[in-house]
């Protein structure tokens, strides 16, 4: 049964050159069913594992607005006049059961903040442990951990701010090794041309665990108080813990109930893209420019994707002088475009390689361009549209629908370079990308003394630059085969 899929093995990871159509040869064997397959079950679970960690990481930006008192932030009050204030949305009283603290602008922003200095330290520490533990356990636990501190947010703050801060570095912590966990499980999931399906469909979990969380952490807010946030979402996460431990396992090999003609259809696919070699070839993975080439986009990308995340709606907020935070809907629309887009863009890029014949590295390019160069030109609409907050909330959604492209370009292309350490390669990447959400806000703040239109229109336009500055260096370097140090040498000639 391997002989005939050897066909679709060589298409993919074994193009001659990375600039190549997928070569022409014996009749490809067709795929595993995908109804009720395992590989497409890991992908759901996969799917609310992500929803649950986003939920987790953004419920404290709606909490955080019950939690303060709201005569403290009155004297940091940064509104400029130079757009006509709207009318006064009419304020329905709601729940003010629970406990107000007195905390300033800054004081918040090290608590909104506190989480990636965790984030970033456990990334590469992830990888490494998911080639060597495999990803489900990491995973899991990851997400329970996070989880569990969660649960204890409210106690945390009576405590006080240093107590908030440690736990949500804590949570940092926690869910910086599940996204390298998940590219590590992947490599030995994902059949090649399946990739980019596969992959879309697990991480849109996160930017549908944003549209939910959102409004929903604001209904419980309203109707009961800001501590049942923290509870319920802390609760979700222990039960999708409990059925992933059940269901899921790191291989095809060691499930349960895959059937042999899935099995059997996986492992060849990716027979000649994966090393056995124990150690993890570190020099020849820090010298590969094709990975750099993924560092470059990512940091890129994800400087423009905090700024709309984070900036946007603070230029809303203190510039046009409309709150997109009082309106759950608008607030949660973005992200919504966003994930249709990253799993319509999957089934895309999947397409044009099983039947069109793109090369990998060819789709990679296409999709990392429009995934960037786009959200950035709609960013620098932003900032020149005066004072329509309407329009702004329209260049946002565009701009955020449009980043979901790169879940089919750059995102997954360390799966094409390396499958084997697909994961310490995310870890690495993943570690450079972080950085902007800590930077970011601190250096806009800095251009911004006078909070002024003009400042923000150069706010935007160096996070635009940053942008097709990645997608440009992504597009010259990028490649689309696995790389000779990712493959021991039992496999090292690959034609």
């Amino acid at each position: 049964m391997r002989a005939p899929l050897r066909a679709q093995t060589l298409n993919d990871g074994e193009e001659s050159t990375d600039s190549t159509p997928l070569l022409q040869g014996p009749r490809q064997a067709e795929a595993a069913p995908a109804c009720c397959s395992a590989r497409y079950n890991l992908a759901i679970l996969a799917f609310f594992g992500f929803f649950v960690l986003y939920a987790l990481r953004v419920n404290l930006s709606v909490a955080l607005v019950d939690m303060v008192d709201s005569n403290t932030t009155l004297a940091d009050n940064r509104t400029s006049k130079e757009c006509a204030e709207h009318s006064a949305p009419v304020k329905v009283p709601h729940s003010q059961t629970g406990k107000k603290y007195q905390w300033d602008a800054e004081t918040q922003g090290w608590i909104l903040g506190s989480f990636f200095y965790g984030y970033i330290v456990t990334q590469i520490p992830g990888g490494y442990l998911a080639s060597r533990v495999g990803g489900k356990l990491l995973l899991g636990l990851g997400v329970l951990g996070t989880a569990v501190f969660t649960l204890f947010t409210p106690l945390a703050a009576d405590l006080g701010v240093g107590a908030l801060i440690v736990l949500r570095a804590l949570e940092g912590l926690g869910e910086g090794v599940t996204f390298p966990a998940m590219h590590a499980m992947w490599s030995s999931w994902a059949p090649p041309l399946e990739r980019s399906k596969l992959l879309s469909i697990s991480y849109a979990g996160a930017q549908l665990g944003t549209v939910i969380s959102l409004p929903l952490s604001g209904i419980i807010c309203y109707y009961m108080n800001w501590t049942y946030v923290f509870y319920f979402f802390g609760i979700v996460g222990i039960f999708w813990f409990i059925l992933w431990i059940w269901i899921v396992t790191d291989t095809p090999e060691t499930h349960k109930t895959i059937s042999n003609y899935e099995k059997e259809y996986i492992l060849s696919s990716l027979k000649n893209q994966l090393s056995s070699q124990k150690s993890v070839p570190w020099l020849p993975i820090l010298k590969s420019l094709p990975l750099w080439a993924i560092v470059v986009a990512h940091f890129s990308y994800n400087w423009t994707f905090y700024t709309l995340l984070t900036l946007l709606p603070t230029y809303m907020k203190e510039i046009l002088r409309f709150n997109v935070q009082e309106n759950g809907f608008l607030s949660a629309v973005p992200y919504f475009g966003c994930w249709l887009c990253m799993i319509l863009s999957g089934q895309a890029a999947d397409t044009l390689r099983a039947k069109w014949n793109f090369s990998t590295i060819c789709v990679r390019r296409i999709f990392s361009l429009i995934g960037m160069i786009g959200p950035a030109t709609f960013l620098v609409a932003a900032g020149f549209i005066g004072c329509d907050y309407s329009l702004a909330v329209v260049f946002l959604t565009i701009s955020t629908t449009l980043g979901g492209f790169c879940s089919s370009g750059f995102s997954i292309n360390h799966l094409d370079i390396a499958p084997s350490y697909a994961g310490i390669l995310l870890g690495i990447t993943n570690t450079f990308a972080t950085i902007p959400g800590m930077i970011g806000p601190v250096i806009a703040k800095s251009l911004t003394p006078n909070n002024t239109i003009r400042e923000w229109q150069i706010v935007f336009c160096i996070a635009a630059a940053i942008n097709v500055f990645g997608a440009i260096f992504f597009t010259l370097f990028a490649k689309g085969e696995v790389q000779n140090w990712a493959l021991d040498n039992h496999h090292g000639h690959r034609h």
